[in-house]
């Protein structure tokens, strides 16, 4: 995780509060990019089996840090809250991530309708989804103790698509390993970080 200042010594201008299934890739375009004004909190990842409670978390975040920032953005979608996120950040005035969700602003909200209208019984992965597919899925959804579940939960999935960021075989080979645990058939298209890095890029372009 980052420190209260840049290698430089530059204060940070600019938090990203962000969902746990970002950090990597959030860290990365970090490095690429040189943003050494940009420092990163995160939420845990596993919320995303409690989006409920998402929104608060978030609230709690900003509320933390808000004096000690230039500028606050968040990273995360609509990811399942109902709007919740949407009526934390019109109280702060705080942008975040276009979309619904990571899958739509990993491949961009065009090719994610595209791929929607195509097979709605979709289960989508991430590279972070790949990676924790056994804690997040199986163990998240207690499959692993009652494995009946697996049936009720995707009766109505159809196939798994991956979205990647990175070419790694290794994830690759992960994703397709929990599409044959869940049944589905198997496709994969890789996307980069589509609208995260140009969403951050417009951020932090603000200050430099």
């Amino acid at each position: 995780m980052m420190h209260a200042a840049s290698d430089t010594g530059r204060p940070f201008a600019i938090l990203i509060i962000a969902c746990g299934a970002l950090a990597k890739e959030i860290m990365a375009l970090c490095r690429s990019n040189n943003w050494q004004h940009v420092d990163l909190k995160c939420i845990n990842a596993d919320l995303h089996n409690k989006p409920k409670l998402i929104a608060g978390k978030v609230r709690e975040k900003i509320a933390l840090y808000r004096n000690q920032y230039e500028q606050i953005f968040v990273a995360y979608a609509d990811c399942g809250t109902g709007g919740e996120i949407d009526r934390v950040l019109k109280e702060t005035g705080i942008e975040r991530l276009p979309g619904a969700h990571c899958y739509s602003f990993y491949s961009g909200e065009l090719v994610f309708k595209q791929f929607s209208e195509e097979e709605p019984g979709t289960f989508y992965l991430t590279d972070f989804l790949a990676e924790n597919f056994d804690r997040i899925v199986i163990k998240g959804l207690r499959v692993d103790d009652y494995p009946e579940l697996l049936g009720d939960y995707f009766a109505n999935y159809r196939r798994v698509l991956y979205l990647s960021q990175t070419e790694d075989d290794r994830l690759l080979q992960k994703a397709k390993i929990a599409a044959q645990t869940l049944g589905l058939d198997f496709e994969h298209y890789h996307c980069g970080y589509g609208q995260l890095e140009s969403g951050l890029k417009a951020q932090v372009l603000r200050f430099e």
